[in-house]
C-alpha cells in the first residue's frame, strides 16, 4: 500500500534517514535556529489592514511559518486605517525595504499583498529551501486543498468568526482569532461547544494578564471599598463613520472583489463600500459594536481576574436616536440595522463565587459616568474604568491601567511606606504559540471567553431589542420577550447555515 506523506512527515522521515550519516550541531545552523518540522504551521484568513498589520509581527517569529494566506480581495488600495502609511511603513520595516509600496497612492490590503510580504520575508530568510506562499480567495478551497497546516489564524470581519473557526476545528486544527468569537450568541456558543469537543488549541486576541487588575483585585479583597456594588467601564469609540441607515445607492463590485464570499453567512444584499473594510464593525449584520471592538480588551481580563464566570442575569441598553427629514416635516427614524452612534448598557450579574451581586455599566461613544463628589475638581478621562463600593471607589485607566483609590487622601495613606507602582503587561502571543506547539490550551483558550462574551454580546441583543432583556444562559433564551431570542441567532444565506 502506498501511503501519502506530508512536507512535515517527510521531513522527519528524511531527518531520520540521514541521521546515520550526518549530525550537524545545532550551533551550526545558527542561533535560534528552529527545525521546520517544530514550526507551526499556519493558514492565515483576513488580509485587510489589522490582518497586514498582524502578519507584520507574526512572520518575524521563528516558531512560525504561514503558509497560506486568504481574502475574497486580491488587491486594493482603498482600505481605511488609523494612519496614512501606517501599513505601508509596517512593511517597509519587516522588509527592510525602505521603497517597498511607494507607487501605492492609497493604503494598500489584501491577499496579493500578504503573499508578496511572506514570499518576499522568507526568501530572504531561507532561500533555499523556501516554498512559496499559496493564495486563496475562498477558506473553504483553502480548508480541502492545503493539508500540510497545524492552525488557523483568522483576522475577518466579525460576521465570519464564527463560521471559519467551527469549520477549522472540526478539521482538527488550531485556532487563533481576533475578536469576537461571533457577532451572534448561538455562533459564539457554538464555537465553545466545538472547541470542548474537539480539543484543539484555541486563543482569542483579546486576552492579556495586567497587574492593574489585580491590584484592584487585592483592594477589593482588603474591603479598601467595601462590598462591591459596581463596575463602569468607558470607552470614546467608534472611530470609524457610523451610519444609521442601509445605503441605497448600488455601486458596481471593484475589479478582483468577490463580495459574495465577503458576505458569507449574511443574507444577499447589493455590496456597497460603506460596509466593508475597517467600518464593518458599525453594523448589526456584520459587526459587534464599539463594545465588541473595545470591551473584550478591558472586561476579559478584568472577569478572568475577579472571577466572574457566569452570563449577566439582564441587558438594559440606551442609544442615541435618530431623525429624518419627510416631507418637511422631521420624524423619529428606527434604526435597526446599526449600532447607535454613542450608548450605555447596564448590565445586571448575579453572585459570583467571589463577589457579592454587582451592576456593570458600560459607556461609549464619549459617554461617561456622571460626575462624583470624590473626584473633586478634575474630571474624567475620555477613556476609564471604575469600582464603585458601599465604602469607596476605585478609578484607573480603561484597562484597569495606574489604579487608585478615591479620594486621593485613601491612596496617599495607603501608599505610605510602599514602593511606587509599576504598571506591567504580558501579552497572549508566547502562551498560545506554546499551546499550539504542546497541543495544550492557553489562558486565553476560548473555552474561558464564554462570560465576557454572552455579556457583550447580549448588550448588542438590548439594542435592537430596544428594551430590558432578562436572558437565561443555561436554556440559551430571553425570557421576557419571545420576539428578541431571534437576535440571539440570524438568517443564514443557503448554504452557509450553522
Amino acid at each position: 500500500m502506498k501511503k501519502k506523506l506530508h512536507r512535515r512527515d517527510f521531513v522527519k522521515t528524511s531527518a531520520a534517514a540521514s541521521f546515520a550519516f550526518t549530525i550537524i550541531p545545532r550551533n551550526v545552523l545558527g542561533k535560534g535556529f528552529i527545525p521546520p518540522s517544530d514550526k507551526i504551521n499556519i493558514a492565515y484568513i483576513g488580509c485587510g489592514t489589522q490582518g497586514l498589520r498582524e502578519m507584520c509581527e507574526l512572520i518575524t517569529k521563528p516558531e512560525i511559518q504561514i503558509t497560506s494566506v486568504c481574502d475574497p480581495n486580491k488587491f486594493s488600495t482603498d482600505y481605511l486605517d488609523w494612519s496614512p502609511n501606517g501599513i505601508r511603513d509596517g512593511i517597509r520595516k519587516v522588509l527592510e525595504n525602505p521603497n517597498w509600496g511607494a507607487n501605492y497612492s492609497g493604503i494598500p490590503g489584501g491577499r496579493d499583498i500578504a503573499k508578496e510580504l511572506i514570499d518576499t520575508y522568507y526568501s530572504k530568510k531561507n532561500a533555499a529551501g523556501y516554498k512559496a506562499c499559496a493564495s486563496y480567495v475562498d477558506f473553504r478551497e483553502l480548508f480541502e486543498k492545503e493539508k500540510d497546516f497545524d492552525a488557523v489564524k483568522i483576522m475577518t470581519p466579525d460576521h465570519l468568526h464564527g463560521y471559519i473557526s467551527v469549520a477549522a476545528m472540526k478539521k482538527g486544527k488550531h485556532v487563533v482569532i481576533h475578536k469576537p468569537l461571533a457577532n451572534r450568541i448561538y455562533e459564539a456558543k457554538l464555537v465553545m461547544k466545538t472547541a470542548k469537543e474537539t480539543g484543539v488549541s484555541t486563543h482569542l486576541l483579546a486576552w492579556s494578564k495586567r497587574s492593574g487588575m489585580a491590584l484592584v483585585k487585592k483592594w477589593i479583597d482588603e474591603g479598601q471599598i467595601g462590598t462591591l456594588r459596581e463596575i463602569h467601564n468607558w470607552s470614546n469609540r467608534p472611530v470609524w463613520p457610523q451610519w444609521t441607515a442601509n445605503p441605497k445607492d448600488t455601486p458596481p463590485v471593484p475589479k478582483d472583489f468577490h463580495w459574495d464570499l465577503w458576505l458569507g453567512v449574511v443574507p444577499d444584499r447589493p455590496y456597497h463600500p460603506n460596509y466593508t473594510h475597517n467600518v464593518f464593525r458599525g453594523w448589526y449584520d456584520f459587526g459587534g459594536g464599539a463594545i465588541a471592538d473595545m470591551g473584550h480588551y478591558s472586561l476579559w481580563p478584568l472577569f478572568l481576574t475577579l472571577g466572574i464566570n457566569t452570563a449577566p442575569l439582564s441587558a438594559e441598553a440606551y442609544g442615541t436616536t435618530t431623525r429624518v427629514v419627510e416631507n418637511q416635516v422631521c420624524r423619529p427614524y428606527n434604526n435597526d440595522v446599526a449600532f447607535p452612534v454613542s450608548c450605555i448598557v447596564h448590565f445586571k450579574f448575579p453572585k459570583q463565587e467571589v463577589l457579592p451581586a454587582f451592576d456593570l455599566y458600560w459607556y461609549d461613544g464619549g459617554m461617561k459616568p456622571h460626575a462624583f463628589d470624590e473626584l473633586g475638581n478634575k474630571t474624567l478621562d475620555p477613556e476609564g474604568m471604575m469600582f464603585v463600593g458601599d465604602k469607596g471607589r476605585i478609578i484607573s485607566g480603561f484597562r484597569c491601567e495606574n489604579p487608585r483609590l478615591l479620594p486621593e487622601a485613601k491612596m496617599s495613606a495607603y501608599m505610605q511606606s510602599k514602593e511606587p507602582y509599576k504598571e506591567q503587561t504580558e501579552s497572549g502571543e508566547p502562551h498560545w504559540i506554546n499551546a499550539f506547539k504542546n497541543k495544550t490550551q492557553s489562558p486565553g483558550s476560548f473555552l474561558n471567553a464564554g462570560s465576557v462574551t454572552e455579556t457583550i454580546l447580549l448588550g448588542a441583543v438590548s439594542l435592537r431589542a430596544k428594551k430590558k432583556v432578562e436572558y437565561d444562559s443555561a436554556n440559551m433564551k430571553i425570557i421576557n420577550d419571545e420576539n428578541a431570542n431571534k437576535l440571539l441567532y440570524r438568517d443564514y444565506r443557503p448554504g452557509w447555515e450553522m
